[in-house]
């Protein structure tokens, strides 16, 4: 007698995607975005200022002081305080993408392959889609094709600063996987920049440039901790060699702010005990995260969005008419439509293709909300348009028109649908709040993505 063998069973995950990672980065990851989101508020003032005071009786003052020039110029450095911002404000919000970045790969939950592959994946998803979509709109005008990379950017500011508007209780684990998002395509933004935004390459400024980096290296990593603890002390020796890579890079004819990167991954990264490695405590990388972030948050960012998002909009007619061009279209597309199907398509094509699965306490309308939410390109995009069209060019005013209406209609698209799930969220929030045994990590961090 036969018998029929019963079938066989589902193949087991191989891992989880958006599951819990460990509470000491769910802790660091928290306090971040707390900056974050009061950096966003000054962010979103700023750019409402720069607009009210662009379109009103006393615009000419408003252009006057952004055009207002200053600096040494033998040393290619007598800029408009507009270009200040954009080429020195924002070498600080970069320093801190690669320092959060390697410290995400180095010390941090991405070190694991299982829990990078996702949020970095569906970034470089959130970078091609918005791209392709711009160069679509734009594909019969050279002239405006340049800005291909503008909608390529999440704002994280500006998106938690909405997330805090629409009081949203957004569990852990899609912060760090929206963080992630933008951390990562900021990296990419700032790569395509260096790579296709940069012109007149002089070789020997930056050629030049490698000396102070490479001794702010050396310095950084062979006296980590003497620096770690004389905070004046780096002042005085590390920051001059900052500033020095910062002007020779600029020289160079590579956008400064790519010095910024650099920098920051030339930190090194404590590994701490419970991640692993030898070392416990603060490293120099945390206590620099520590120091520049409300440098950043708080004075660098909100300033270039007050002098680069400040355009003359003309009225209802100049509005439509900067909305009915290629530019502001494909922009709005792009980042309204191009980043959810680029960011959530990569996340399910890759659960699929790994037979990962998505964490039992969030459903895929979660990662459709965090992709709307990504869509808020706000600061890259600004520098961005910036230098593919040039400063108060009329594609450059069309971009900036474009990059503004499609990150408040983003943000107004993520807040409904985030809206709707806000009970699930609350409950979500109140289990990561249990600690049976008390031993002070609550239980989702211990058990949660057990199968």
């Amino acid at each position: 007698m036969s018998h029929t063998p019963p079938p066989a069973p589902d193949a087991k995950p191989r891992f989880t995607v958006l599951g819990y990672g460990s509470y000491a980065e769910s802790l660091r990851i928290g306090e971040i975005l707390r900056k974050e989101t009061v950096g966003g508020a000054l962010l979103v003032a700023a750019a409402v200022i720069a607009l009210i005071w662009a379109n009103s009786p006393v615009s000419d003052s408003y252009f006057a002081l952004r055009d207002f020039r200053i600096g040494y110029e033998p040393w290619h450095l007598e800029l408009s305080l507009g270009a200040w911002a954009a080429d020195g404000l924002l070498a600080i919000f970069f320093f801190l993408v690669g320092l959060e970045l390697k410290r995400e790969f180095v010390a941090g939950d991405l070190r694991q392959i299982s829990k990078s592959i996702v949020p970095v994946a569906a970034a470089a998803g959130g970078v091609i889609v918005p791209a392709l979509i711009y160069t679509a709109v734009n594909i019969a005008s050279p002239e405006t094709l340049r800005g291909w990379a503008i909608p390529t950017a999440t704002d994280i500011a500006f998106a938690v600063a909405v997330l805090a508007i629409i009081g949203s209780h957004l569990p852990s684990a899609l912060r760090i996987f929206l963080l992630t998002l933008a951390v990562v395509d900021d990296l990419i933004a700032i790569s395509i920049i260096a790579f296709f935004y940069s012109s007149d390459i002089q070789a020997a400024p930056l050629l030049s440039a490698l000396i102070p980096l490479a001794l702010y290296a050396f310095l950084a990593q062979r006296y980590r901790r003497f620096f770690g603890t004389h905070f004046l002390a780096a002042w005085a020796i590390l920051l001059p060699l900052g500033v020095a890579t910062w002007a020779l890079v600029h020289a160079s004819g590579i956008h400064a702010t790519v010095a910024g990167v650099l920098l920051g991954f030339a930190v090194p990264v404590l590994r701490s005990k419970a991640s692993g490695g030898p070392d416990a405590g603060p490293g120099l990388a945390e206590i620099f995260e520590h120091r520049f972030r409300p440098i950043s948050a708080g004075v660098a960012v909100p300033v270039f969005a007050f002098f680069s998002a400040g355009v003359a909009v003309g009225g209802w007619e100049g509005l439509g008419s900067a909305l009915a061009d290629p530019v502001a279209i494909g922009i709005i597309m792009a980042l309204v439509l191009g980043k959810p199907v680029g960011i959530m398509g990569t996340t399910w094509i890759l659960t699929k293709a790994t037979r990962a699965r998505l964490d039992a306490s969030f459903k895929w309308i979660d990662v459709f909300g965090v992709s709307l939410l990504a869509g808020i390109g706000f600061t890259v995009s600004l520098l961005v348009a910036e230098l593919s069209f040039g400063h108060g060019s009329l594609h450059d005013d069309h971009a900036k028109v474009g990059i503004l209406a499609a990150s408040v209609l983003a943000a107004m698209l993520a807040a409904v649908v985030l809206r709707t799930r806000n009970r699930q969220y609350r409950e979500a929030e109140e289990r990561e709040k249990v600690d049976s045994d008390q031993d002070g990590i609550p239980d989702v961090y211990e058990h949660g993505n057990q199968a």
